[in-house]
C-alpha cells in the first residue's frame, strides 16, 4: 500500500473565504463542494417531497388508508435500514392516526423481499394495503399475488429496478425511470421519511383544522440517520443533511429508546454520537437479529416507547452481535486460509474472489466478502447454503465495478445461472443452485475481466494532503468529530513525516507513540503493530479526540506509516 493524495479541490479558498476554516476548505474542497450552500445540513435545505416520483400518489392511498381506517402491513427487509424505515413507517403513520402493522421476512425461511409466501403471511392481518420498506422493486410475483387477493401495494424501494416493474403497484424509488429527485442515493428509510412528508402535507391541506394534531416528523430522524448511515449509501448533499438532522436530536437527548438503549449498552455517549457510532455502535447490533436470529427483534426495539423493554431488547440484540461477531471471525479465518492457500500467481491474476463453503452461515457471508474485498482488493463473493439446494451469497465491490450491473451482465449471458439477484454499486445478493457454483465463479471472472482495469488493483490510501505548521490541533480534530463522514465523503485523513520521539507496546499488539515535526509534538497511536518503528516515518494519520478523565486532548491515529519520501503527487 502507498500513500496517495487526493487531488485539491478548485473551491477551498472561496469556502474559506466564506468562513469554512482553511483545512476543512480544502477538505470539503477535495470533495467537491463548491459552495457553502453545499454545506447546508439544516432541514429547510431538504428538498420538497414533490420532487420524488409517485411521493405525492403514495400520500394520497396512505391517507385514504388512515380516513377509512384500513388495516396497513409494512413488509420490512431483515438489515438495519429495512429495520429503521419499518420503524419509521410504524411510528409515523400511527401518529397520523393509521392502523398499522409489520412483518419482516426470517432470511432462512422466506428470503429477500415481497415473495407470495410473503404476501400469504402478511394476508392473515387481512390487510388492504401492503407498503415495503427497502424492498419489492423486483417483487414481480408477490405484487401479482397481492393483487389477486385485492390487496393494493405500495412499494418504497431504492434498490435498482429491474427489466420488468411490479405491476399493479405504486413505486416511489429515486433510482426508477424518470425520478428527477436531487438524490438518487436515498437509503429505504430516506425514502420511507420522505412518502410520510407528503402524507403530512395531504392530510394538513385536507384537514386543517387537524393540522395541530399531526405529528413533526422530525422526532423519526434518528432512526433516518441511522439507517442511513448502516445501509453505507453514498453521503451526497441530502443524506447529509438528513444524518446531520438526526444526530442533533440524539445529542439533545431526544433519540428513541431504542436507539438510546443501544448507546448505553456500548457505552456511547449520546450527547457526543458521531456517524461512526451509527454505522459501528448502533448499526452493528441491529443488523444482528437480521444475520442470526428474527429481525422483529430490532424493529420492536426501535418503535418501543417503554425505556424498559427497549433496554432488554437492545441486550438481546447486543448478545446477537457479540455472537455474530465469534461465527465472523471463525468464517474470516477459513475463508483468509483458502485464500493463503492460493500460490501467488493465480492470485495476482484473480480479478474476482468467489468462496462457498457448506458449514457457512449466510447471514455473516456479506461481512465475510466485505473483509476479502479489503485485504484483496478484488470484488468478493462469499456463499453459504440456503436450503433446497440453493446457495445464497453476498457480495461487495471496490470503487470502479459495478457489482450489480456486473451481476446483470452474467444473468443475460448465462439465462439459467442466477436464480435471484438485486443489489448497489458496491454490494449485492445472489441466488445460485450449489451445483452450478464453479460455473459462477468463472462467469463472474469472465466478466470482471471485461469490466474492471487492473490499475484499480494497485492499493492507495488517499489522505488530504500534509498540513502547516499549527494547523493540526484538537480544534480541528473536534471539527471532524462532529462532522458528517461516511461512504462517498470520507472522513479527512492527512500524511507527512515524523521523527518517532517515544514507542512503546501496549495491550500486547498496539504502539503508543510520541511524533515530533516542525517542532510541534503530538501522541499517537498505531494499532495492530507491536514492531519497533524507525526513527523517521511518512504517516497516514487522522486527527482524534482523545477522551480520559473528562478531559479532551489531541491524539493521530496511524493508520498507515512507510519510509519518508514514498508518498504519491495528487492525481491529476
Amino acid at each position: 500500500m502507498r500513500i496517495a493524495r487526493r487531488p485539491a479541490g478548485a473551491h477551498a479558498l472561496a469556502l474559506a473565504d466564506a468562513g469554512v476554516s482553511p483545512v476543512l476548505a480544502r477538505v470539503y474542497a477535495a470533495r467537491g463542494i463548491s459552495s457553502p450552500d453545499d454545506l447546508d445540513t439544516s432541514f429547510d435545505a431538504l428538498p420538497h417531497p414533490s420532487q420524488l416520483t409517485n411521493a405525492d400518489v403514495a400520500a394520497q392511498r396512505l391517507a385514504g388508508a388512515i380516513i377509512n381506517a384500513e388495516r396497513i402491513v409494512i413488509v420490512a427487509d431483515y438489515d438495519a435500514d429495512g429495520a429503521t424505515a419499518c420503524a419509521v413507517g410504524v411510528r409515523g403513520l400511527r401518529a397520523m392516526g393509521a392502523r398499522v402493522d409489520f412483518v419482516v421476512p426470517n432470511r432462512f425461511e422466506y428470503g429477500y423481499g415481497l415473495t407470495p409466501e410473503i404476501v400469504e403471511l402478511a394476508a392473515a392481518r387481512d390487510p388492504a394495503l401492503i407498503v415495503t420498506v427497502d424492498n419489492g422493486i423486483a417483487s414481480v410475483e408477490g405484487v401479482a399475488a397481492a393483487a389477486r387477493r385485492g390487496i393494493d401495494v405500495l412499494i418504497t424501494d431504492h434498490h435498482l429496478p429491474g427489466a420488468q416493474l411490479p405491476s399493479p403497484a405504486i413505486i416511489v424509488n429515486p433510482n426508477q425511470a424518470g425520478c428527477t429527485f436531487p438524490s438518487r442515493n436515498l437509503a429505504g428509510v430516506g425514502v420511507m421519511f420522505y412518502v410520510l412528508l407528503a402524507t403530512r402535507a395531504l392530510l394538513r391541506a385536507r384537514f386543517p383544522a387537524r393540522a395541530a394534531a399531526l405529528p413533526n416528523l422530525a422526532s423519526l430522524l434518528d432512526l433516518v440517520a441511522l439507517g442511513t448511515i448502516a445501509d453505507v449509501v453514498v453521503l451526497d448533499r441530502v443524506n447529509r443533511a438528513l444524518v446531520a438532522q438526526g444526530l442533533r436530536r440524539i445529542r439533545k437527548g431526544l433519540a428513541q429508546p431504542g436507539i438510546a438503549a443501544l448507546f448505553a449498552l456500548a457505552n456511547r455517549s449520546t450527547e457526543r454520537a458521531t456517524a461512526f457510532d451509527l454505522g459501528f455502535v448502533a448499526g452493528p447490533r441491529i443488523n444482528a437479529a437480521g444475520r442470526l436470529d428474527d429481525m422483529s427483534i430490532g424493529i420492536r426495539c426501535l418503535v418501543s416507547d417503554d425505556p424498559g423493554e427497549a433496554r432488554a431488547l437492545a441486550a438481546r440484540l447486543d448478545t446477537l452481535n457479540a455472537e455474530r461477531r465469534g461465527i465472523e471471525a471463525a468464517m474470516r479465518d477459513e475463508a483468509m486460509a483458502v485464500i493463503d492457500a492460493l500460490d501467488a500467481a493465480t492470485l495476482a491474476g484473480a480479478h474476482s474472489i468467489c468462496l462457498a463453503d457448506p458449514q457457512w452461515h449466510q447471514g455473516v457471508v456479506g461481512i465475510v466478502a466485505s473483509r476479502l474485498k479489503d485485504r484483496l482488493n478484488r470484488p468478493a463473493i462469499v456463499f453459504a447454503p440456503g436450503g433446497d439446494g440453493e446457495l445464497k451469497g453476498s457480495g461487495r465491490s471496490i470503487a470502479g465495478f459495478h457489482l450489480r450491473d456486473a451481476l446483470d451482465a452474467l444473468a443475460k449471458r448465462e439465462p439459467d445461472l442466477l436464480q435471484r439477484f438485486g443489489g448497489h454499486a458496491m454490494a449485492a445478493g445472489v441466488t445460485i443452485h450449489a451445483r452450478h457454483f464453479e460455473r459462477f465463479a468463472a462467469g463472474f471472472e469472465a466478466i470482471a475481466r471485461e469490466m474492471l482495469d487492473p490499475a484499480l488493483f494497485a492499493r492507495r490510501l488517499e489522505t488530504d494532503g500534509e498540513l502547516a505548521a499549527g494547523e493540526l490541533s484538537l480544534v480541528l480534530a473536534q471539527e471532524i468529530d462532529t462532522g458528517i463522514w461516511g461512504q462517498g465523503f470520507a472522513a479527512p485523513r492527512f500524511d507527512g513525516e515524523f521523527v518517532v520521539v517515544e514507542q512503546r507496546v501496549v495491550g500486547g499488539a498496539h504502539l503508543r507513540l510520541r511524533l515530533e515535526r516542525h517542532g510541534e509534538t503530538f501522541d499517537a497511536i498505531l494499532f495492530g503493530c507491536a514492531d519497533a518503528l524507525p526513527a523517521r516515518i511518512h504517516a497516514a494519520y487522522r486527527p482524534d479526540v482523545n477522551r480520559y478523565q473528562g478531559l479532551e486532548s489531541l491524539q493521530l491515529v496511524v493508520e498507515h506509516w512507510q519510509p519518508p519520501g514514498d508518498a504519491q503527487p495528487p492525481d491529476s
